[in-house]
């Protein structure tokens, strides 16, 4: 059915929402969840396969430990009791990229529950709404397999429907996943959209902070369901939900609520009932499509996997697993941006630019903060801007951009000399020091050559002199700038400045 959308502010004077999200978060495992295949992204398809994940007769499955490992550091993270006995489950339904036709999943009995994680969201943009801190509970997180892919080719949706035929890539399936499932997520009101944006951002930093999966949203390591419904009040029972699938941006997670918002508050406002059903995002459009009908548990047909034995995680390891745990990178950030002393909004930027991690690993090798943040969020930032990559993947290190900055503390180099030093090093010449050395770029510090330069400029430019003499000592960037020329940069502007300054008295 086709409503016209009701504006979000309206429908959210109109109606409560309540939201609920259920992360899908693929580990960086060198092998499957139940084999040894292996999970090289990107690879050609149906080449990571073995006999367990195509679903084979007579194939056995064996619990990846790592996998284990994973969850559990996962499931205290997120501040979840760890269950003393779990198993796995069969979740029954037939999917073409599902060649067993069945899940092996976790259904009652998951690794990790009763958790939460508290979530900083940030004031809105035009500084209307207040940032808070909102704590989501976490209902369980549990461990699973991941499914095949489906490539439908022909038509103009990408879809099923009016496609020409359909192609199975099953490298896919078998990856550990690890779904994160939270409580109804009640009392966010208009700010729902960015509860859910900021919980999947906190949640992606923990997971990359833990090093369990390398979290990059772009190639679905990590992945959204977004429920939404609606209800009168705050008070009334909850509404019928819908299911958003597979939402892989933190952009789009908050395009997806507001569309659901929207989407929910017309059909309720035109007495019909929302379908509870699975959705489809589309990020062109910004609009959400109907999938299926949502299947309830028992549609599944959950029973225990008879050829995996239960797991019963020793109580020592777990605690030996918890000492693991780094930092919070909420709290972590905070730490940092009060000893660095920047500004909320330079810090901000940091963060933004995904430039933290590698800006205390400069600190650490001996750069001041500032000095680490000018490189790494400017001329840095503005080169993997053009190159297309992460800040991580330049070729410069942030052991050179200390080395970089200590040149230029001791007066070795200049601004502009220090930036050829680096465009040397991206270029592949060497570490700062060789490029330095080979390119000649250390400032001269002889007097004699400098004073040289200098009585040369002054007598080339008397009408200069004469307004310096006349109180005007502004006019000396002139000659200090051409006294920069004949050095050809390799000086310091200030004891340029010194010399010229004591020559015409």
């Amino acid at each position: 059915m086709s409503v016209e959308l009701v504006d979000y502010d309206e429908a959210i004077g109109e109606f409560d929402p309540v939201l609920g999200l259920e992360v899908h978060v693929e580990l960086n495992t060198a092998t499957k969840m139940f084999s040894g295949a292996p999970t090289a992204f990107g690879a050609e398809p149906n080449t990571q396969v073995d006999p367990t994940s195509l679903g084979l007769p007579g194939a056995m499955p064996v619990l990846n430990a790592k996998a284990l490992e994973s969850a559990i550091r996962i499931g205290l993270a997120l501040n979840c009791s760890i269950a003393e006995r779990c198993r796995f489950a069969r979740k029954n339904y037939f999917y073409p990229d599902m060649p067993k036709n069945f899940q092996t999943s976790q259904f009652d009995e998951p690794i990790a529950f009763d958790g939460y994680l508290d979530v900083d969201v940030p004031a809105s943009e035009d500084g209307t709404k207040p940032a808070f801190t909102y704590r989501v509970l976490i209902e369980r997180a549990h461990m699973e397999e991941d499914t095949g892919k489906s490539l439908h080719v022909g038509g103009s949706t990408g879809r099923i429907h009016g496609a020409d035929y359909s192609l199975v890539d099953y490298n896919r399936a078998g990856i550990p996943l690890i779904e994160i499932v939270t409580r109804p997520l009640e009392g966010a009101g208009d700010r729902v959209p960015d509860v859910a944006r900021a919980y999947v951002a906190v949640l992606r930093d923990l997971l990359r902070a833990l090093d369990v999966s390398d979290a990059k949203m772009e190639q679905g390591s990590v992945r959204a369901d977004v429920n939404l419904s609606l209800r009168p009040t705050p008070t009334s029972p909850l509404g019928t939900r819908s299911e958003t699938k597979n939402v892989n941006s933190l952009r789009s997670i908050e395009r997806a609520v507001r569309y659901e918002v929207s989407r929910h508050a017309a059909v309720l406002r035109s007495g019909a009932k929302v379908v509870q059903e699975t959705r489809h995002w589309h990020e062109d459009t910004g609009v959400t499509t109907s999938g299926r009908e949502k299947s309830d548990a028992e549609d599944y047909r959950y029973f225990p996997e008879p050829d995996l034995v239960p797991i019963v995680p020793d109580r020592a390891w777990v605690e030996e697993l918890r000492a693991t745990l780094p930092e919070p990178p909420a709290e972590r950030r905070k730490r940092l941006h009060a000893e660095w002393g920047f500004s909320d909004l330079e810090f901000r930027d940091l963060v933004n630019a995904g430039a933290v991690d590698i800006v205390e690993a400069t600190v650490a090798a001996g750069a001041s903060p500032a000095a680490a943040r000018k490189w790494w969020s400017g001329e840095l930032a503005r080169r993997a801007n053009v190159d297309g990559v992460a800040l991580a993947d330049l070729t410069v290190t942030p052991a050179d951009v200390a080395e970089l900055a200590k040149l230029l503390e001791d007066g070795k180099l200049t601004d502009g000399l220090a930036r050829q030093a680096l465009e040397g090093v991206l270029a592949g010449e060497g570490s700062v020091a060789e490029v330095v050395e080979r390119r000649g770029l250390i400032v001269v510090q002889d007097d004699g050559a400098l004073n040289a330069a200098v009585d040369k400029v002054v007598a080339a430019n008397p009408d200069v002199v004469e307004k310096i003499r006349g109180g005007k000592a502004q006019a000396a960037g002139a000659l200090i700038g051409q006294v920069m020329k004949e050095m050809k940069g390799k000086a310091d502007a200030a004891r340029i400045r010194e010399l010229v300054l004591e020559r015409v008295g």
